[in-house]
């Protein structure tokens, strides 16, 4: 690798004050290839989230589900995944040979999480290819343990219902949402350049209700959501602080049902709004550009939650604002 850290991440690392630590830390643990564990964790899992970029330059959150053991490993610097993405997943259309990928294997009850951003090596009928550029860990942090069982589709999922703004079901699963998944790319990902310039995709949990829905003056709906202590990678502000675009998933753990959301970012850095949530760090403000919800969309079913406990001494929005 040339370098470990691109200029964006680099810059909010410097303004955090971790910036030498990052420089001397991020070499040794941010690999260009996976180590046994990493390659054997993703083989067990049931689903993984992936971020990827359409024509248009925005970042896309998905989620594939299959019986564990749809992804392998054949060596240290590949994986494959034998499962495609449904029509309605925004990675339908982004899954293209050299596509810059961003992939998070999450085992939410074991609160395990290992990261893989590459580069789409070959697409078939059946699956695709990925060659690993960086690959790390992640620790357990805000992740709430529910655990997930794959269930064979009994219907093709019905038709995306898209818009410009969120609906009443799209709000309603946003509001009271413990977890949400955002991935963001750096404007060259996808090239042949620096291996840092890339696509990335994050977990963020938080108390039920940690993601803030308001509608402006101009009548457009802004989402807010507490950033945490973290590993002072910074990937996702990073890449938002050269490229302000986001896409973001919501999952509905009763119903299946998935929220993919693009938005455009801004990080808060302080003010009164930061102050009154306990915990946060920063804000991520962000403003609703394209909703696409599909009803019943992820084949899982998962147990009950228990909530991270490092989550307790966190704040929470005041009461939900009509939208």
């Amino acid at each position: 690798m040339s370098t470990t850290f691109h200029a964006g991440e680099r810059a909010v690392q410097q303004r955090a004050g971790v910036d030498q630590r990052m420089a001397e830390v991020g070499p040794r643990v941010i690999r260009d290839y996976m180590p046994d564990q990493h390659r054997d964790f993703f083989a067990q899992l049931p689903f993984v989230v992936l971020g990827s970029v359409d024509g248009q330059g925005q970042p896309w959150v998905s989620v594939l589900a299959q019986p564990p053991g749809f992804i392998r490993s054949p060596d240290a610097s590949r994986l494959r995944i034998q499962g495609l993405p449904a029509a309605s997943d925004p990675l339908a259309r982004n899954l293209v040979h050299g596509a810059a990928i961003g992939l998070l294997g999450i085992e939410p009850h074991t609160r395990r999480r290992n990261r893989m951003n590459g580069r789409v090596t070959a697409v078939d009928g059946a699956g695709f290819g990925l060659e690993v550029d960086q690959s790390f860990g992640n620790c357990p942090k805000y992740i709430q343990a529910r655990e997930p069982v794959y269930l064979a589709p009994t219907h093709v999922p019905a038709a995306a219902i898209a818009g410009d703004r969120l609906d009443a079901a799209a709000l309603q699963l946003v509001q009271a949402a413990d977890t949400f998944f955002i991935a963001t790319a750096h404007p060259d990902a996808g090239s042949d350049g620096d291996r840092a310039q890339g696509v990335d995709v994050s977990h963020r949990g938080g108390k039920p209700g940690f993601v803030k829905v308001e509608v402006d003056a101009a009548g457009q709906q802004w989402l807010t959501a507490p950033d945490f202590v973290g590993n002072f990678f910074f990937n996702t502000l990073g890449n938002l602080v050269v490229q302000p675009q986001a896409g973001l998933l919501f999952i509905d753990f009763d119903s299946g049902d998935l929220l993919y959301l693009a938005v455009r970012a801004e990080i808060v850095w302080d003010g009164p709004e930061l102050a009154s949530f306990t915990g946060a760090q920063r804000l991520l403000r962000m403003q609703v550009q394209q909703m696409r919800r599909v009803p019943a969309g992820l084949a899982l079913r998962w147990g009950e939650a228990q909530l991270s406990p490092v989550l307790e001494p966190t704040g929470a929005w005041g009461p939900a604002q009509a939208a």
